[in-house]
């Protein structure tokens, strides 16, 4: 199912069904549903393509079913005017997942933004996350407007760039087709919705709340990262907790440390999801055409990577 309708806005979706081999064998078929595992992306320069490549197809040889999704303006998901804000962005998940069918408990796979979905959605419907994997998530923070001002600050440097310079008619002047579509389609979503104004109005998840987290939480980032503290932070505050660090790691560790990233989440998942853990994990390679690289959001600080 390809394309799905919630909140009357059309999202692109791909679901990888679960596979039943594993290295150890074939797995017996079992009376019960596979877990679902649903991945959510960051924003701008992001898509569902950059799990799709990395993460999800080991999740789904574990035994998952693997859900994928771009987020609304992302991808091939439509663009609309307004809606871009945490509370638009969880109803979308939940809508999306009731056309899909699914209502069971799922477990949340989000990296950078998508963090800050992933925590507002175990919050709002405890009922219906069983989990969260949170790699180099935005969301929790003591103090205000602490990722968001640094957020905000990035993409207006990059709104300003993609308007004033012309840079998507620049490269594709050039014969850089492909970050030339890239940067028009960023420069729609940044300079043409009100993306910014409503990431202005996102609050930060403070540590009472995190401290009400009824799910699991694996958190995972770079030790080089700008987000590293959000992780220790989780770990102080969430009550079942686990904390990875990727040394030598900063932001971009989904796409620079996938064989590291599934040692550690597949055994997680298999401990609170019943997943299988493959003898071997060999990393996908990913397509250079699925590498959210732009040097218009990129290089703005040392994180690098989706926002």
């Amino acid at each position: 199912m390809p394309e799905v309708t919630a909140r009357g806005t059309r999202f692109h979706v791909q679901t990888i069904e679960p596979r039943e081999s594993t290295a150890t064998g074939p797995t017996p078929c079992s009376a019960a549903p596979p877990p679902i595992v649903v991945f959510v992306h960051g924003l701008v320069m992001d898509n569902l393509s950059s799990f799709y490549y990395t993460l999800a197809g080991p999740v789904a040889g574990a035994g998952a079913r693997a859900v994928l999704y771009d987020l609304r303006g992302h991808g091939r998901s439509d663009r609309t005017s307004t809606g871009y804000g945490a509370g638009d962005a969880v109803a979308d998940l939940f809508d999306l997942l009731d056309a899909l069918g699914h209502r069971r408990p799922v477990y949340l796979v989000a990296n950078s933004f998508g963090g800050v979905i992933a925590l507002n959605a175990a919050l709002a419907r405890p009922d219906r996350v069983a989990g969260l994997v949170l790699i180099e998530a935005y969301g929790p923070s003591e103090r205000p407007g602490e990722w968001t001002e640094d957020m905000l600050n990035t993409l207006g440097k990059s709104a300003l760039v993609l308007e004033y310079e012309e840079l998507a008619d620049r490269l594709l002047a050039a014969g850089w087709r492909r970050f030339g579509r890239q940067a028009a389609t960023a420069d729609a979503l940044v300079n043409g919705t009100s993306l910014l104004d409503d990431l202005a109005a996102v609050e930060p998840v403070p540590p009472a709340a995190l401290a009400s987290l009824a799910c699991p939480v694996l958190a995972v980032y770079g030790e080089h990262s700008d987000m590293a503290e959000a992780g220790h932070l989780l770990l102080r505050s969430v009550p079942d907790c686990t904390l990875h660090t990727m040394a030598g790691h900063a932001h971009s560790v989904l796409s620079e440390g996938t064989a590291e990233l599934l040692e550690v989440m597949l055994p997680w998942l298999s401990h609170h999801a019943g997943t299988k853990v493959p003898a071997a994990v060999p990393a996908s390679p990913v397509p250079e055409s699925a590498v959210p690289a732009s040097p218009v959001l990129e290089g703005a600080s040392s994180r690098g990577g989706a926002l």
